[in-house]
């Protein structure tokens, strides 16, 4: 099924029939069936939609930038389009940037809200980082000053050098978005969620680390925070019957 924002057409799925809402927010790069576990036995007594993001599934990615912000109003425009009010959130890595955003900017009532692995807060740039950093812009600059053909290969080598996996991975008109959304900090935002949160970390997770699982607890208000050792950053996947019914206790109470 998909609805029409702008020139995006928002692919989701649908379900189960039932009165109370769950919207998955999925981690950036995830579709649908990385939650099939969950969503098969959530659907039981829930309604429940999972999105798929641009660029992502089956939704097309424009052919402009993007920011959180556009995520977020993404959201926003999906929710009245589907009449849901007052839905549950389970929000998994990046799923959780648009969920703290939508919560504490948007002020988007969510009757729960469960971060799992969240991502939102900017790790900070170690002395080898910055040295990285220094080193890649400067060879870079020297690079311009070859030859055309040399100048391509060379930029080339540098970039598969020096960039990340997941970024080498990425369609290159998504990559302005994708460092869009990682440069931004919403440590600030954490004290403004109102809603009733569920916090769910693998204790060896190197994508967000476990000290940033403590910092959201600390400043989301009414907050409960549950660690699973061994884990990583996809605990969802590694503990998937355990946290199912640690989400539906979570939901009942």
């Amino acid at each position: 099924m998909t609805i029409k924002y702008k020139d995006i057409n928002l692919n989701y799925e649908k379900y189960g029939d039932n009165k109370e809402v769950i919207v998955i927010l999925p981690g950036w790069g995830e579709t649908r069936n990385t939650f099939l576990d969950i969503i098969n036995i959530l659907k039981i007594d829930y309604t429940v939609y999972i999105i798929d993001y641009p660029g992502f599934g089956k939704t097309e990615f424009p052919n402009y930038d993007l920011t959180l912000d556009d995520y977020a109003h993404l959201i926003i425009h999906f929710l009245r389009e589907l009449n849901i009010k007052k839905p549950n959130i389970i929000a998994h890595s990046f799923g959780g940037r648009i969920a703290i955003l939508l919560n504490s900017i948007y002020n988007i009532n969510f009757k729960n809200l469960i971060l799992i692995d969240s991502a939102g807060i900017k790790p900070k740039m170690t002395l080898k980082k910055k040295i990285r950093l220094k080193c890649y812009k400067t060879l870079q600059s020297l690079a311009n000053h070859l030859p055309k053909k040399l100048k391509k290969k060379v930029k080339t080598y540098l970039f598969n050098k020096f960039s990340s996996s997941d970024y080498q991975a990425l369609n290159p008109k998504m990559r302005n978005t994708f460092k869009n959304i990682i440069n931004l900090d919403l440590t600030n935002n954490l004290t403004n969620i109102k809603a009733n949160t569920l916090i769910l970390w693998g204790e060896k997770d190197l994508d967000t680390p476990l000290k940033d699982a403590k910092i959201m607890h600390k400043k989301i208000t009414k907050s409960e925070l549950i660690i699973f050792p061994n884990c990583t950053h996809f605990c969802y996947l590694e503990n998937t019957y355990v946290i199912i019914r640690i989400i539906l206790c979570f939901l009942d109470d």
